[in-house]
């Protein structure tokens, strides 16, 4: 498939904006919003937002740091904050500028923040505690910067997200029939393999000994990485909006297949050597290679995308013809 860029003349040149003459004929220069700088009082009181924000927020920080600590599937938290900083530099030429005055409207966004926040600490949510984090930057950018600012750091304050861990009933109730679809699919691959097995429920039968695909195995968070994956690549490249929805409906497929492979692999431990080899292999080397396996099935179908869909430039066939008189 080609995709069509059409390039010709430009008619006239860009108009340019009007100056305000004064009597002297001296001509007065038009402050763009991208050229008005925030007050040093709007500077002094976003400071004390931000010392409040720490000193309110410091418990649930805590608890995020010890989670990341403790789950191996979490330790990449302490990447996110520092990625959705790039990405506000990666987006600076979209710079819409500041915008006089304060957007007073942010202040709904603290509140429903605080509201979240005595909820999830009123049914001991540690994760919810965690989301309002969302809300409150959101609010504060739209508060001391205006729409304009929050439109344009949105990518970066949804990326947060992914430094707060699932709520565990969340993560239970989308693992076990995740654990179902890895079964079957596991239990086809190592039939084509040539080893006897079927699927009963989240347990692959193998001969003499069942193969459990536990919760930790259902690929959730192996989607969960390769969906911030897919959302980092298309706030950095921007690619057309067509490439972007096939991008996000190729992260389940990619999520499902790598799983699989983790698990298939398993089962030829269990099959060809011995039960201690694939306990090594699942718990050690395949945590490893799991995420990267999955990034390259992403990077194969970005290729796969540039080969199907590339652009080709429209000229203007009379002024070619023109040329070739000459």
């Amino acid at each position: 498939m080609a995709r069509k860029k059409r390039t010709g003349d430009v008619s006239g040149a860009a108009k340019a904006p009007k100056a305000l003459s004064s009597g002297s004929g001296a001509s007065e220069a038009v402050a763009t919003p991208a050229e008005v700088a925030l007050a040093p009082s709007t500077l002094a009181a976003a400071a004390v937002v931000g010392v409040a924000f720490v000193w309110s927020y410091w418990p649930t920080l805590g608890e995020l740091v010890a989670a990341w600590n403790r789950d191996p599937d979490y330790s990449h938290g302490y990447l996110v904050a520092p990625l959705a900083i790039c990405f506000l530099w990666a987006r600076r030429d979209l710079f819409p500028g500041f915008s006089g005055g304060r957007g007073w409207p942010g202040l709904v966004l603290l509140a429903l923040a605080l509201a979240i926040r005595a909820f999830a600490g009123l049914i001991r949510l540690d994760s919810l505690d965690g989301y309002s984090i969302l809300l409150w930057a959101a609010g504060v950018v739209w508060l001391f910067a205006g729409p304009r600012v929050l439109g344009w750091s949105l990518p970066s304050v949804l990326f947060l997200a992914f430094m707060v861990p699932i709520p565990y009933r969340a993560e239970r109730m989308l693992s076990l029939p995740l654990q179902r679809v890895a079964a079957k699919m596991s239990s086809w691959m190592l039939q084509f393999l040539g080893i006897p097995c079927f699927a009963d429920g989240n347990v692959i039968r193998l001969a003499g000994y069942p193969l459990e695909v536990e919760r930790a195995c259902s690929g959730l968070r192996i989607f969960i990485g390769i969906v911030a994956l897919a959302f980092a690549y298309i706030v950095l490249m921007r690619p057309p909006i067509w490439e972007r929805l096939v991008l996000l409906l190729s992260v389940l497929p990619i999520a499902l297949l790598a799983n699989a492979v983790r698990i298939v692999g398993t089962g030829v431990c269990y099959h060809w050597a011995s039960e201690e080899a694939a306990r090594r292999f699942s718990h050690d080397t395949a945590g490893l290679v799991m995420i990267p396996l999955a990034a390259g099935m992403f990077a194969l179908v970005l290729l796969y995308l540039r080969k199907l869909v590339f652009e080709v430039e429209v000229g203007d066939v009379g002024l070619l013809l023109k040329e070739r008189g000459r």
